[in-house]
């Protein structure tokens, strides 16, 4: 694996741990000589990552739709920027740049993200493992859902355990870079 996409909000949250952690991903992502795909933006903690990833001297390529580019939200250091017309342009764009994913805390934009790329391996449409980086529970209830899912038969055991949940960067990096995702038809058990 060489491309790690990283979704994470455009805010920096109210716990100062978010921070911390997403600049110690940034380090596990440095450390394993991986390059960073994330959404292009220098805010929140999408600015954390890209900026710690850079300052290790790791590379860094954003995606940002045309309409927030031409805010100061974009990053102006990055190794590459990719302006793309739309925000279905700039998915694409991510999901086929990168190996695998890492959802860290942020907002309904971070969280339809790794859903939808979690679905995209659920219906077979790429094989790149999935994680979330779940800091002081904040993703709690997405798993508590997602196992109500399992239990009620919408989806499958091995779906739920192909995304990974994990509240330190370093070992959840570390299983994601060793997951195995094949596809399995949702219809079976």
């Amino acid at each position: 694996m060489n491309n790690i996409a990283i979704f994470c909000g455009s805010n920096f949250g109210n716990d100062p741990i978010y921070t911390s952690l997403t600049k110690e991903l940034g380090n596990c992502i440095v450390k394993n000589k991986l390059r960073l795909i994330y959404g292009g933006a220098a805010v929140g903690l999408m600015g954390v990552v890209a900026d710690q990833v850079l300052s290790l001297g790791g590379e860094v390529i954003g995606v940002l739709p045309e309409k927030i580019s031409n805010t100061e939200i974009a990053h102006k250091h990055l190794t590459e920027l990719h302006v793309v017309a739309t925000m279905h342009e700039r998915k694409a764009m991510m999901a086929n740049l990168a190996d695998c994913f890492i959802a860290i805390p942020g907002g309904i934009g971070t969280l339809e993200e790794i859903i939808e790329v979690f679905t995209w391996a659920q219906l077979g449409f790429h094989s790149k493992p999935c994680g979330i980086l779940n800091v002081n529970g904040y993703y709690d209830k997405l798993q508590e859902l997602l196992m109500t899912m399992c239990g009620a038969g919408f989806l499958s055991e091995y779906h739920m355990k192909s995304l990974v949940f994990d509240d330190d960067p370093e070992r959840l990096l570390n299983t994601v870079l060793q997951q195995k995702v094949v596809y399995q038809p949702k219809w079976v058990k």
